[in-house]
């Protein structure tokens, strides 16, 4: 997990405010950054809610990525992307590190993805 000593990083996607040493596990592309705010003002989600990144079950089925909006928690690594604040517990980062949501809308299909960007 990369620790960085900035108040303001960019990259070709995004800008991501954080605090010194904090701990970014996971990032979003613009267009990912995009969606989730048009998906907060439309379906009206409460400002206290934040983007919870993480993975839902586990065992024979293994554990799937996962992507909503919830409330922070005292276990959660908390940062913010493009002014979203983005939470993930503290237990899934393990999983997570490293991703980056974006989203992919086509003939096909439409939704979030998650992918492993190059190096």
């Amino acid at each position: 997990m990369p620790k960085l000593p900035v108040n303001y990083l960019k990259n070709q996607y995004c800008t991501i405010s954080i605090m010194p040493n904090t701990i970014i596990p996971v990032t979003l592309t613009k267009k990912a950054a995009e969606e989730v705010r048009k998906i907060m003002k439309t379906k009206s989600i409460p400002d206290e809610y934040c983007l919870r990144i993480g993975i839902r079950g586990s065992g024979c089925g293994g554990a799937a990525m996962m992507i909503g909006f919830d409330k922070k928690k005292d276990s959660d690594l908390s940062y913010k992307i493009e002014d979203i604040e983005i939470v993930v517990d503290k237990k899934h980062t393990m999983y997570v590190i490293g991703k980056e949501v974006d989203f992919h809308e086509g003939a096909d299909a439409r939704g979030f993805m998650f992918v492993d960007p190059p190096n």
